[in-house]
């Protein structure tokens, strides 16, 4: 958060105003699924409207290539326990004859994806449609090695859809995780209990055409339809979002995949994400603003892991690539980019500085565009 608050600092501190309207939206409930946003946004919707949305809660492509991510994947998260008989029973008693809840969860749950990789609910892909081949054309260029990908953390073998790359896999396709399965006796020593309850939590990735309320009807229905005439199931509904793909050809992506070049001396990558953002799909819903987003994160960061952690390097380039991302071309006057090549960390009192001044005050605060400057903090458990 601090690296495009500190841009704004720098920038103010040199030229005395910034070039365009920003505001400021801090939001610490996404790994929540943001449930105080909705109301949020009603309220304050008319001194929340921009020009566009610039979020930061992104990656760079690899450790000195900064990128664009201009398409991010929706989600529908989803709990659900099965019962089976009205308590744990004895093994040795009800052992063959009773049913199993853990045992059938996970037969459910070994049925969500086929041989292939692929999703096979019933009409899950409905919707979906193939990435455009000069998009895969571009990614095929993109520096990405596919086993290093794996081999970072172990692994080796794609567990995705079979004749899918790894980036189609992780940036473009819809998916169905399990993140978390509990049943029985999971204490120390044993007991042979056949569990009466067994309940999982699951997430789908969705990609442009899936609608989030449908996704989560149809799985339902998937688990409903399995059940023994004798069991019964409760579904418990967490946060969903759609997914989004931002225009290639807009000006403001342009521009500001310029001015990252410019600072890194690399070609900005346009990518993609597996992740989500619920909020982005919150401000288009209800304002109709689309969304830039450039972060400086790091694949090594450890997201979400013990040790997480932020580079000085992307704090102190990232802060010159936020002063030029904000940076209307007509008041840019130290040539293209204009904080790229200085320090930008302290006060120029000299010509240059007064003059820069004196032509921020001409802008005019009424005519300038409008930008929302969007931070997410996570909290982890």
């Amino acid at each position: 958060m601090l690296t495009f608050i500190e841009a704004c600092r720098a920038y103010k501190e040199i030229t005395g105003a910034l070039p365009i309207r920003i505001s400021m939206l801090f939001e610490g409930e996404e790994e929540a699924g943001s449930p105080s946003l909705g109301p949020f946004l009603e309220a304050n919707a008319e001194d929340l409207q921009a020009d566009t949305i610039l979020v930061c809660d992104t990656d760079m492509w690899d450790h000195d290539t900064p990128a664009i991510t201009t398409m991010w994947r929706g989600f529908v998260s989803e709990e659900f326990t099965i019962t089976a008989g009205d308590r744990d029973l004895h093994s040795g008693m009800f052992g063959s004859a009773a049913c199993n809840a853990a045992q059938l969860i996970g037969t459910i749950i070994g049925k969500l994806r086929d041989d292939d990789g692929a999703v096979a609910i019933p009409g899950f892909y409905d919707g979906v449609e193939e990435v455009p081949a000069a998009i895969l054309d571009q990614w095929s260029r993109l520096p990405f090695d596919a086993e290093k990908f794996l081999a970072d953390v172990s692994l080796s073998v794609p567990a995705g859809e079979t004749g899918r790359s790894v980036l189609e896999q992780v940036w473009a396709r819809p998916t169905c995780e399990i993140n978390g399965v509990w049943s029985g006796y999971t204490g120390d020593g044993f007991k042979t209990v056949i569990p009466a309850r067994a309940s999982a939590k699951l997430s789908f990735r969705l990609v442009a055409g899936q609608d989030p309320d449908r996704i989560r009807a149809l799985f339902r229905e998937f688990v409903t339809d399995l059940l023994p005439a004798d069991c019964s199931v409760t579904f418990k509904a967490y946060a969903a979002a759609p997914a989004q793909i931002m225009p290639l050809d807009g000006p403001l992506l342009t521009k500001a995949r310029a001015a990252l070049t410019a600072e890194w001396n690399r070609e900005t990558a346009l990518a993609g994400t597996g992740g989500s953002i619920p909020i982005l799909g919150e401000f288009k819903k209800r304002s109709g603003m689309d969304s830039m987003l450039i972060g400086f994160a790091r694949f090594d960061n450890r997201i979400h892991s013990p040790n997480e952690k932020y580079d000085l390097s992307s704090f102190h380039k990232g802060i010159r690539s936020g002063c030029a991302s904000s940076t209307p071309s007509r008041s840019r006057p130290y040539g293209p980019y204009p904080l790229f090549r200085r320090p930008a960390l302290a006060a120029d009192p000299g010509p240059r500085s007064r003059r820069t001044r004196r032509r921020a005050r001409r802008l005019g605060h009424h005519q300038r565009p409008r930008a929302l400057h969007l931070f997410r903090a996570h909290f982890h458990r």
